[in-house]
């Protein structure tokens, strides 16, 4: 959510023509995080970069020694272009410094061809991490890779503030509802929920098990290494113990660092989160729990930069089908999930140009060979990405989801996986 605001917030001032001031963030909120932007993020790249789109500045001017004192306003949600012309304008003319709070999805997600692309010049180029959290996520990917020379990411994302916002119910009985009720109560704006129908229309995240049962169905073998990105998960070891069973081979960023190495880190979400982006990128293969703001960024950023598989799972068809599971074989099981998942496996045509929100497929910024004969030649932005951006590294091109799977049979074959989850059932 924070680096859609700071995208969000260079586009805005461009629209304005006028001097953005480096991003206040949130450091009230639920996560409590007193991380400023530059401990974070790169803000002199972050300026130097930017320098021909939008004029930056760490810090307002000071006018007889004195800071001015910025007129505050909110502009409305998924606010366009015209919109910021007749609402935000005529108030930075009279007042000349205006600060725009909540700044949350404040911007329209169609725009102008040049605006989308600025959106990904900011996101994909002039956002780079901070050297301590870009190095910590490198190490981290490269522990992974010392394990296993394919590995999953999966944002699991099933920490007691998603479950208390989504309004959902897990069986946790009234222990489960007074506890994510406390924690719902801080969203003021949230109405009474019908849990249920939460669940049957698929707005509710997986649970670990059932995130593991849907791999298992694709065909993701027993010993797949997968490293599991997540802050405090509801419920703690017990509710991951079926989701271990089905994938032993499970990390975390405290299972593969010391916590020397992350005691720089780990008492702030935000940069906690940041390893976590990384290496979700980095990753073979990235799998979401919800359609959430990283999913929907690292999606995006995953087509840019070389296309590599980004797993949704179709939430709304699969639980139906995990309703059902006990009257039916596994095979039969495995084939219909197949069918549930088509759309949501991350190939490269599954999202038509122009469809959902720009950040998840920022297609205006892809340039595509029309010609089937010609090799496909790498995109010079996505070059740059990949070498001045915050990953540094080079493109991992990807087999099928078959190939991938069969990869990781080293010492089980597809019968004997099977057959465990059978017996696990």
């Amino acid at each position: 959510q924070v680096r859609a605001c700071i995208i969000d917030a260079v586009v805005a001032a461009r629209i304005l023509n006028a001097t953005l001031v480096v991003p206040k963030l949130d450091q009230t909120s639920f996560w409590k995080d007193a991380s400023d932007f530059a401990e974070i993020f790169n803000a002199d790249w972050f300026i130097s970069f930017l320098s021909k789109d939008v004029r930056i500045v760490k810090e307002l001017p000071k006018i007889g020694g004195k800071l001015w004192a910025p007129h505050r306003m909110r502009v409305p949600r998924k606010c366009t272009q015209r919109c910021y012309l007749n609402r935000v304008l005529p108030a930075l003319v009279k007042k000349h410094v205006v600060r725009l709070t909540k700044f949350d999805y404040r911007l329209a997600n169609r725009l102008d061809s040049d605006l989308q692309k600025l959106r990904c010049r900011v996101n994909y180029h002039a956002l780079r991490f901070t050297d301590p959290i870009q190095e910590m996520g490198e190490k981290i990917i490269q522990r992974m890779r010392e394990r296993s020379t394919y590995f999953i990411a999966l944002h699991l994302r099933f920490e007691p503030d998603m479950l208390a916002f989504s309004g959902c119910y897990y069986g946790g009985g009234e222990k489960e509802k007074r506890e994510l009720g406390v924690i719902r109560k801080r969203w003021k704006t949230l109405h009474a929920s019908n849990p249920e129908k939460e669940r049957r229309h698929g707005r509710c995240p997986l649970t670990p098990e059932e995130v593991g049962l849907m791999l298992r169905a694709l065909g993701y073998r027993k010993n797949v290494h997968i490293y599991v990105a997540s802050g405090d998960i509801y419920g703690g070891a017990k509710t991951l113990a079926p989701l271990k069973a089905l994938f032993p081979n499970l990390h975390t960023k405290e299972t593969v660092t010391s916590k020397d190495e992350l005691a720089p880190f780990s008492k702030y979400s935000s940069r906690m989160a940041a390893l976590d982006f990384i290496v979700c990128d980095g990753s073979d293969a990235f799998v979401t729990n919800n359609n959430g703001n990283m999913a929907k960024i690292l999606a995006g950023r995953r087509r840019y930069l070389g296309h590599k598989r980004t797993i949704r799972p179709n939430a709304r068809k699969l639980y139906s089908l995990f309703l059902s599971r006990g009257n039916m074989s596994w095979d039969a099981f495995s084939s219909k999930v197949h069918m549930a998942q088509k759309g949501f496996m991350g190939e490269p045509k599954e999202l038509r140009p122009g469809r959902g929100e720009f950040h998840e497929n920022p297609t205006t910024c892809i340039c595509e060979n029309t010609d089937p004969k010609t090799p496909t030649k790498p995109n010079p932005r996505s070059e740059q990405g990949l070498i001045n951006g915050t990953e540094g590294r080079k493109a991992i091109t990807e087999p099928t989801v078959a190939n991938h799977t069969n990869e990781e049979l080293v010492g089980s074959s597809a019968e004997e996986d099977d057959a465990s989850v059978e017996k696990e059932d």
